[in-house]
C-alpha cells in the first residue's frame, strides 16, 4: 500500500518552473508519508506530476514508483496504492501478448496492461486500488479506483489544472487550493457524518472518486466513466449450490488476499467473520509450516463495566482465546484505556482528515500502530454484514421500513446541541432526505420482484454504498497511519455481485442471521463460533471515559476562540453534558451513542482549527 498524488496540466510546461513543482511533488509525499514510510519517488515531464510514497510489500527491491515505460517515441508512466489478488493470471496473459515484464510488481502488470488494452483493462483487475496512469503522447491522464472504494482517491480542478492524492491533506500542498467548507460540507459533517455521501470530499471544491469509476482528462475535457456496477439479476442456484459457491468465493478471496513478500496476521476478534478469515489463513499457512500472528482487541477496565446489551451481547475475549487456541496462532491481545483513546481522537482527525468515528476511529488508530511492530500486512473480517445481512436494521421491522438512512433513524440527538439559528439554516432534514433518496432510487431491480424483496435490495445497496464505505475509510486511513496495510476479503467485488443477487430466504435461512455465511463456513470454525451471536467492534463502558471527555469539551467551549461555538448552543450543551449517557442508544450506527457525541464534537472543533478551515455561509 502507498500514498498517491499529483498534477495535469496542459496549459503550461511544468519544466520551465521545476523547482517550483519537483518542491510541491515532495511536500505531497511528505504529508502521506505514513501512508508509505520505505521510500518515495517523484516524476515530472512537462505536463505530468507524479509523486509516490510506498509502502514496500510486494517485489520490496524492484517495485520503485512513479514507474515509467518507454515504447518507441511514445512514454507512458504510473503510480499505483493498492495490491492486485490476479497478478499471476494477468502477467502470464501479457507475457502470451510478447510483453518482456522486469519485475514481479503488479504495478508493472498495470502499466503494462493499459498500455497493451487501455483504460478499459482495470474491468480485469480483482484487488484494492487507486491509481494514475499517464500517456504522455497523447497527452491524457488517467485516475481509477477499486469497485469496492476500499482505496481512497480525492482530486480537484484549480484553474486549468487537474490535482489528485489518496489523502485530502496532500491536495492542499498546490498552491491556491485551500481548507473550505460550505453548507453542504457542513450537512456532511453535522446530518450525515461520520459518514459521507460518495463522490464528495466534503471540503468545498473536492470531489471523491467514486468506486467503479475511471477518470479521464485531456486538454479539452474531463471525462468521468462508471466501468463497474451492481446489478439485479435472477438467482438460479439452489441452495445447496449457493453455500458451495459461497464457500468458494470466500476461501478464494481470503486466499489470494494473502499475497505478500512480508509475514502477514489478522484481526481476531472471536466473532464469525475474523475467525472465518483467520482460519483460512492459519490453514494456509500452515501447509508451509508458518504460523499466523493474530490480534485481539478491547478496552482497559471493560470487563468491569461491560453490560449486555442488544448491539454488544456479550464480550470477545473468551471466544477469541478459545480461537487462538483452535487455530494455534501466535495470539496477542492488546488494549486501549481511556486516557490513550482520548488524546488519539485528534490524531484520528488527521489520519482521516475529517470528523470520524470518535473512539471508534482513535481506539483502532492505537491498535494499528501497536500490530504494526509486528506486522505490516493485516486481513480483517470488515464487510461481511453489509454483504450477508448481519446488522440489526436488515432485520428490525422499524428500520426496515424507515424512511431515512436506518443506521440514522433519529436527527434530534444532533439537533440538541446545535444553536436554532445555524438549525434555521441547515435544514438537516432535508440535506438527509435528499442523499436518502438519491441512493434509494439508484438501487439496481428486478422485474417481478415484490415490495419486500425490493426494500431488501435498497437496505442492501444503501449499506454497500454508505456504511460500508464508511467502515472501509476508517480501517484505511487509521491503518495507512501507522504504516499497516489492512486488507478486506469479504469485499472482493465477486463476493458482493454474487451475494447482492442472493435471496434473503438463503441469507438468513431460518431466520439466523447470515446463516448463509455460516453454512458456508462449516468445517474450518468450532460449531458455537460458527454460530455465535453477533457482538460488533468492541467501546468502552468505563464512565471515566465520559468524564474526561465532558472536562475537555467544557475547556473547549469556555474558550472564546473555539470554532465550534458558532455551531453549538452553549446552554444546550452543557444540559446534554450533564445528562447521564444512554449507552444502548446510539445516535451513529451501533457503537456511537453520548459519549461518542461529546467526542465527536472535540473532532470537529479540532478539524476547524487544525486544517485552518474558512467556513463559506
Amino acid at each position: 500500500m502507498c500514498g498517491i498524488a499529483g498534477f495535469f496540466d496542459f496549459k503550461q510546461d511544468l519544466l520551465e518552473s521545476f523547482p517550483k513543482y519537483d518542491s510541491i511533488l515532495k511536500e505531497m509525499a511528505l504529508r502521506q508519508k505514513h501512508r508509505g514510510p520505505d521510500e518515495n519517488g517523484q516524476y515530472l515531464s512537462n505536463h505530468f506530476g507524479l509523486s509516490h510514497a510506498r509502502l514496500s510489500i510486494i517485489d520490496l527491491k524492484n517495485g520503485k514508483q512513479p514507474m515509467t515505460k518507454q515504447i518507441g517515441e511514445k512514454r507512458f508512466g504510473l503510480i499505483y496504492n493498492g495490491e492486485l489478488y490476479n497478478t499471476k493470471e494477468l502477467r502470464e496473459n501479457l507475457i502470451s501478448k510478447g510483453w518482456i515484464l522486469e519485475t514481479t510488481s503488479d504495478t508493472e502488470v498495470i502499466l503494462i496492461g493499459t498500455i497493451e488494452y487501455g483504460p478499459e483493462f482495470v474491468k480485469q483487475l480483482n484487488g484494492i486500488f487507486a491509481y494514475c496512469f499517464i500517456d504522455e503522447t497523447r497527452k491524457t491522464g488517467y485516475l481509477f479506483r477499486d469497485r469496492s472504494g476500499v482505496k481512497p482517491l480525492f482530486y480537484t480542478k484549480h484553474d486549468d489544472t487537474l490535482v489528485f492524492a489518496s489523502e485530502q491533506k496532500a491536495l492542499f500542498c498546490y498552491p491556491g487550493i485551500t481548507p473550505r467548507v460550505d453548507l453542504n460540507g457542513l450537512n456532511e459533517i453535522f446530518s450525515i457524518g461520520p459518514a459521507k455521501t460518495y463522490g464528495t470530499g466534503v471540503f468545498k471544491g473536492i470531489d471523491e472518486l467514486k468506486p467503479g469509476y475511471y477518470l479521464s482528462f485531456t486538454p479539452s475535457s474531463l471525462t468521468l466513466k462508471k466501468y463497474w456496477e451492481l446489478e439485479a439479476r435472477p438467482h438460479e442456484d439452489d441452495y445447496n449450490e449457493t453455500v458451495e459457491k459461497t464457500a468458494y468465493l470466500v476461501y478464494d478471496s481470503i486466499k489470494r488476499q494473502m499475497v505478500s513478500d512480508v509475514p502477514i496476521c489478522t484481526f481476531l476478534s472471536g466473532g464469525l467473520d475474523s475467525s472465518l478469515v483467520s482460519a483460512v489463513c492459519a490453514k494456509e499457512l500452515k501447509k508451509h509450516n508458518k504460523q499466523l500472528n493474530t490480534f485481539s482487541f478491547d478496552f482497559a477496565g471493560n470487563k468491569k463495566y461491560f453490560k449486555s446489551n442488544d448491539f454488544q451481547p456479550s464480550q470477545d475475549r473468551p471466544y477469541a482465546e478459545e480461537m487462538a487456541h483452535y487455530l494455534k496462532s501466535n495470539h496477542i491481545f492488546l488494549e486501549c484505556d481511556n486516557i490513550c483513546q482520548a488524546d488519539l481522537l485528534y490524531d484520528s482527525v488527521c489520519a482521516r482528515d475529517l470528523p470520524a468515528m470518535a473512539d471508534v476511529d482513535s481506539s483502532m488508530l492505537h491498535f494499528c500502530k501497536e500490530v504494526k511492530m509486528y506486522n505490516k500486512v493485516a486481513l480483517t473480517g470488515e464487510c461481511a454484514d453489509e454483504i450477508f445481512g448481519g446488522y440489526p436494521w436488515f432485520h428490525k421491522s422499524e428500520c426496515f421500513h424507515a424512511n431515512t438512512f436506518p443506521w440514522t433513524m433519529d436527527l434530534s440527538a444532533r439537533k440538541k446541541v446545535l444553536s436554532d439559528d445555524f438549525l434555521s439554516i441547515l435544514h438537516m432534514d432535508d440535506y438527509v432526505k435528499m442523499q436518502y433518496e438519491r441512493s434509494v432510487s439508484e438501487t439496481p431491480t428486478l422485474e417481478g420482484e415484490n415490495a419486500t424483496e425490493k426494500r431488501r435490495r435498497e437496505i442492501s445497496y444503501l449499506n454497500l454504498k454508505w456504511f460500508m464505505q464508511t467502515l472501509l475509510d476508517r480501517m484505511d486511513r487509521t491503518s495507512m497511519n501507522a504504516g499497516l496495510e489492512a486488507r478486506v476479503p469479504f469485499a472482493d467485488h465477486r463476493i458482493i455481485e454474487y451475494l447482492f443477487n442472493v435471496p434473503w430466504e438463503m441469507k438468513c435461512r431460518d431466520g439466523i442471521v447470515k446463516s448463509l455465511l455460516r453454512e458456508s463456513g462449516a468445517g474450518l470454525l468450532p460449531d458455537h463460533i460458527l454460530w455465535r451471536k453477533k457482538s460488533p467492534y468492541p467501546k468502552t463502558y468505563d464512565p471515566h471515559y465520559e468524564s474526561l471527555l465532558a472536562s475537555r469539551l467544557i475547556e473547549v467551549i469556555e474558550t472564546p476562540s473555539s470554532p465550534l461555538l458558532q455551531f453549538v448552543d452553549k446552554k444546550k450543551l452543557y444540559t446534554f453534558i450533564s445528562t447521564p449517557s444512554d449507552y444502548a442508544t446510539p445516535w451513529y450506527g451501533q457503537l456511537m451513542a453520548g459519549p461518542q457525541m461529546l467526542a465527536y464534537l472535540l473532532m470537529i472543533n479540532f478539524w476547524l482549527t487544525h486544517y485552518h478551515i474558512t467556513v463559506e455561509l
